[in-house]
């Protein structure tokens, strides 16, 4: 097996398991489980070379202009996390089909986990700065929303969470540019070689300062480590994977894997000690102050990690090679103890050490996991704990400076102690009658003695076995050897030969490791008497509510500069474009003398007549005050728009134009229907004010077009289209071939963002009105005048519609398929078929008569689809999005050259007939609104027309609060904001 066929089966796992899940719900974790350790399994092979001192490398092409691929690489760093990523998960989905009860919703429960382990095994094996910085990433958004699923508490934390994480995935990101551009490559293993570590210290700093904030923020290190105590209200499972392979893990990974470039710079081994220690002291401090044993764990979690940052950060090969087995030592005991949290919580129905009582006499299997897996976290032997901790002891020693090497030593023994304090405080907190410290009346009641029972074997099994590992590598630490050899290898440039045993003789380390099982003993002992002299309350505010407090205190700022624009006076909302027009304006005068004369030979005799005919147009609408006046005038200067196009020879545009117009048309129409006939009359001084300013954009749009427009000569970009883009894409539309095929992922986003505001129309509509399909709603708008009457007025219409339809469709489909060679494309012909559509509206005596029977939101979300696999297809040719060509012969002679771009057009067809249908469907349905609504509007507006119903459907309560702001505007064709002088307190909820 490959790593990328490995990357790939770990990420098809999250769809399979939501399939399983249908079938088998909870009990989706067995199969997961086994798939991970089948996984896990089919990686061991690997090992053998990785010990040797070989790597496995392979490279799929992501972006090959700019270097970036699918480039992984396995060395000893990335087979000891990737073997954690794999077992480690496999033991949480197992424990998962447990913890979690039949009436659970698990299905994105187990998808977001299985996401997890894709973006873990990816980072841990990506050899490409922007892979590793999306990976990194992707983990982010995972524990998000795992965090986030967990229960109505747990928007605030997720959120938390999310923020502070990501402000370090940025600080990865200005580290991962800076290097790319430093060194020219995208290489992880050739960047971190690159010279520059050691011939420039400054950017070696800086950089070097950028991955520890990354890596702080991740592995939760002072001052960031709030979020993970705070991350606590996510399930058992999750912490468990979390804790002990996932998240926190990534941060470490990430400070090994870079440790080589920084050997020699001296801010890296100060921030990294500084603050892990700190972190470690803080960590165990805070463990003694709760009674949660969910939350002492997660201190304890904060605690070890410190452990490992300081460690790295002392750099001697001695130093990575404790970090290395103590990680794997922290993911053994630390996924045993979270997921015993989860079955004292699930058979006690308590996690606090003062309530639980005695479950030693009901619970006996769950007290040999809790004991196993806390005599490891406090370092006691025979486990590989204390082979883990003596080591760390050993790579505190191993500092440079004997003076700095015991102070380092001295504060770690300080903290180990607070660790056997803490691990002792668990288990008998949790399996004894002992209730902790604090003023008797202050404990709550402690639960019956016989209220816990033991868990099924299936429950307690997944944590038995990392426990029990725990307990039998004690004994035969060398095993690890050789991986953690080649682990030091990858992080250091020192050799080293890693020896592991649980006896090493009468050392220094044993020495320190003795005094932390006396002291730690001791406490453990006075443990009543250390809960009276912990402080319950250090500083007089804390980390969560810092965090929290700049969180809302953001929000509230933007939401402060929303205010400034968040009005319906026009006025407002013109103003920046006008002055940015303007600085345009005066830019392109001051250049245009500079950049060549102008082609008088440009300017024809037709261009003036198609001036003056447009601006006849645009002058009515302006001066008409009726509706259906203004919405033809208008439409005749975007016809005389689209016949300028025509003449200049972009034929495509010119279409595209026209099909613009006559759809605009139809739904101005459509919106007509909602709307009084006439504009409301308004004040003299308002005109003129009015016509100043539209008089001024058009003449300062006139002058920058002028002043900036190319007339002066063919530039080099379209020069090189008109040369090259039938050789290089075998299009001869070049209009068409830039935009499926140059510059297809602009289209691309172009696509998207119309399904977007197709989506965004749909949900405006829905929660501006209530709809119904009963009688025409505004009839009384129109009485006296054809449109009164649609089954007579539309039969010429229908009979000119039934027999131009097929044309249409066919003119269509001709469109779609010439568009590569011919006029026509996607979003041309997919605008013809919005033609029929609205055709198809305009000739209907009823709305109930042509409503759609499909769901036409799926069409945008096809079209969007359809786009995006087609970008994949590329992916076979070497790029996204890149068009694959291919002859296909024809029966009756030649051969007709296909391309993938022709797919993509069918994308963008898809999308904007379904944007089209949107609008059609729903403003062409008959609408309802508030009693309430229409009845204060009358009282302030004479213009509201009686013919108005006010309705809403059975079994619908409507309240006016809910019309978003500016919808009455909107529905009335009022210019005057909300609030104006002489309106109510009363008129202004309303429109609120």
């Amino acid at each position: 097996m490959t790593l990328i066929v490995l990357l790939f089966l770990t990420l098809v796992l999250a769809p399979i398991a939501a399939a399983v899940h249908a079938m088998l719900g909870r009990d989706t974790g067995w199969v997961a489980a086994g798939a991970l350790t089948l996984l896990g399994v089919t990686t061991l092979p690997w090992i053998a070379p990785v010990v040797a001192g070989g790597t496995k490398s392979e490279h799929l092409p992501w972006i090959p202009t700019a270097d970036v691929g699918l480039s992984l690489r396995l060395d000893g760093l990335g087979m000891v996390f990737l073997l954690l990523v794999l077992f480690i998960g496999a033991l949480v989905m197992a424990y998962s089909a447990r913890y979690f009860g039949p009436e659970k919703r698990t299905g994105d429960y187990y998808v977001w986990m299985l996401l997890f382990v894709f973006a873990m095994s990816g980072m841990v094996l990506a050899d490409d700065l922007i892979l590793l910085f999306v990976f990194w990433e992707f983990t982010t958004l995972c524990s998000f929303f795992l965090i986030n699923r967990s229960g109505d508490k747990a928007a605030a934390p997720a959120q938390r969470t999310l923020l502070l994480t990501m402000a370090g995935g940025l600080g990865l990101l200005t580290a991962v540019l800076m290097i790319m551009v430093r060194t020219g490559t995208t290489s992880l293993h050739e960047a971190l070689g690159h010279e520059v570590w050691q011939t420039d210290g400054g950017f070696t700093a800086v950089i070097a300062v950028l991955i520890i904030f990354a890596a702080f923020t991740k592995s939760a290190q002072f001052p960031f480590h709030l979020w993970l105590p705070d991350a606590m209200v996510a399930p058992a499972p999750v912490s468990a994977y979390l804790h002990a392979a996932a998240m926190v893990k990534a941060g470490i990974y990430l400070l090994l894997r870079f440790a080589p470039a920084f050997e020699d710079t001296a801010v890296w081994h100060l921030l990294l000690i500084a603050g892990g220690l700190t972190t470690a002291l803080m960590g165990a401090l805070f463990a003694l102050q709760r009674h949660d044993i969910k939350e002492i764990m997660a201190y304890s979690t904060v605690s070890q990690l410190g452990f490992l940052v300081a460690v790295i950060g002392v750099g001697t090969p001695t130093a990575l090679a404790a970090a290395t087995i103590h990680v794997i030592g922290h993911a053994l005991f630390k996924s045993s103890l979270f997921m015993m949290v989860g079955i004292i919580e699930h058979e006690s129905g308590s996690r606090d050490i003062r309530v639980l009582r005695g479950l030693s006499r009901t619970m006996r299997v769950s007290l040999v996991i809790t004991l196993l897996g806390s005599l490891s976290m406090a370092g006691v032997p025979p486990l590989l704990g204390f082979v883990s901790k003596e080591n760390l002891l050993a790579g505190f020693l191993s500092a440079q400076s004997p003076v700095l090497a015991w102070t380092l030593a001295a504060l770690a023994v300080v903290a180990a102690v607070g660790t056997f304090a803490y691990c002792g405080r668990i288990v008998l907190g949790s399996f004894t009658d002992y209730t902790g410290a604090g003023r008797r009346d202050e404990r709550p009641e402690p639960m019956p003695a016989d209220q816990a029972h033991e868990a099924s074997a299936t429950f307690w099994m997944p944590a038995m076995l990392p426990a029990a590992a725990g307990l039998v590598l004690g004994f035969v630490p060398g095993v690890f050897d050789g991986l953690v050899t080649a682990t030091v290898s990858a992080s250091s440039t020192t050799e080293y030969d890693a020896h592991f045993a649980l006896w090493h003789g009468l050392t220094a380390d044993l020495a320190l490791s003795a005094v932390i099982v006396v002291l730690g003993t001791a406490a453990v002992l006075g443990r009543a008497r250390v809960d009276d002299v912990v402080p319950r309350t250090i500083l007089p505010f804390t980390g969560v509510g810092v965090v929290e407090g700049m969180r809302s205190g953001a929000i509230d700022f933007g939401r402060r500069v929303g205010d400034l624009t968040r009005t319906d006076t026009h006025g407002l909302h013109l103003g920046l474009p006008g002055a940015m027009l303007a600085v345009l304006c005066v830019a392109g005068l001051v250049a245009a003398p500079h950049v060549g004369e102008l082609d008088p030979g440009n300017t024809r005799g037709t261009d003036w007549v198609l001036n003056g005919i447009m601006f006849l147009f645009l002058l009515g609408a302006v001066l008409t005050l009726s509706r259906t006046a203004a919405v033809v005038l208008a439409g005749g200067a975007g016809f005389m728009v689209g016949a300028w196009y025509f003449l200049l020879g972009a034929v495509d545009v010119g279409m595209t134009q026209l099909l613009v117009e006559m759809l605009t048309v139809v739904v101005l129409v459509l919106v007509l229907r909602k709307l009084p006939r006439r504009f409301h009359r308004v004040s003299k001084t308002r005109t003129v004010v009015s016509a100043t300013v539209a008089i001024g954009f058009g003449v300062m749009a006139f002058l920058a077009t002028f002043a900036l427009m190319g007339r002066r000569g063919q530039s080099d970009a379209a020069q090189w289209y008109l040369e090259q883009t039938y050789d290089t894409v075998g299009a001869e539309n070049i209009v068409n071939s830039i935009l499926v095929d140059f510059r297809a992922l602009d289209t691309f986003g172009e696509l998207t963002v119309l399904g977007v505001a197709g989506f965004a129309i749909l949900a405006l509509l829905n929660s501006a009105f209530s709809t119904s399909d009963n009688q025409p709603v505004f009839s009384k708008l129109w009485e006296g005048t054809p449109i009164a009457d649609p089954r007579e007025n539309t039969v010429a219409m229908r009979m000119v519609f039934n027999w131009v339809a097929p044309f249409i469709v066919l003119l269509s489909l001709v469109l779609l398929v010439r568009g590569h060679y011919e006029s026509g494309g996607g979003f041309i012909s997919a605008l013809v078929a919005g033609g029929f559509f609205a055709l198809r509206y305009l000739v209907a005596d009823s709305d109930a008569s042509v409503k759609l029977r499909f769901d036409y939101a799926l069409v945008i979300v096809g079209g969007i689809m359809t786009g995006a696999i087609t970008g994949l297809v590329g992916y076979l040719d070497g790029s996204f999005l890149r068009p694959i060509m291919v002859d296909i012969p024809l029966p009756w002679g030649g051969e007709y050259a296909f391309t993938t771009a022709l797919v993509f057009d069918v994308g963008i067809y898809l999308a904007v007939i379904g944007a089209v249908l949107v609008a059609l469907d729903r403003l062409g349905q008959a609408q309802r609104y508030p009693a309430e609504l229409l009845k204060a509007h009358r009282r302030r507006h004479s213009d509201v027309p009686e013919g108005i119903t006010a309705a809403v459907p059975s079994g619908q309560r409507r309240d006016p609060g809910d019309v978003p702001i500016g919808i009455d505007s909107a529905i009335w064709g009022l210019t005057e904001p909300p609030g104006r002088p002489g309106s109510s307190k009363r008129d202004e909820e309303v429109d609120r």
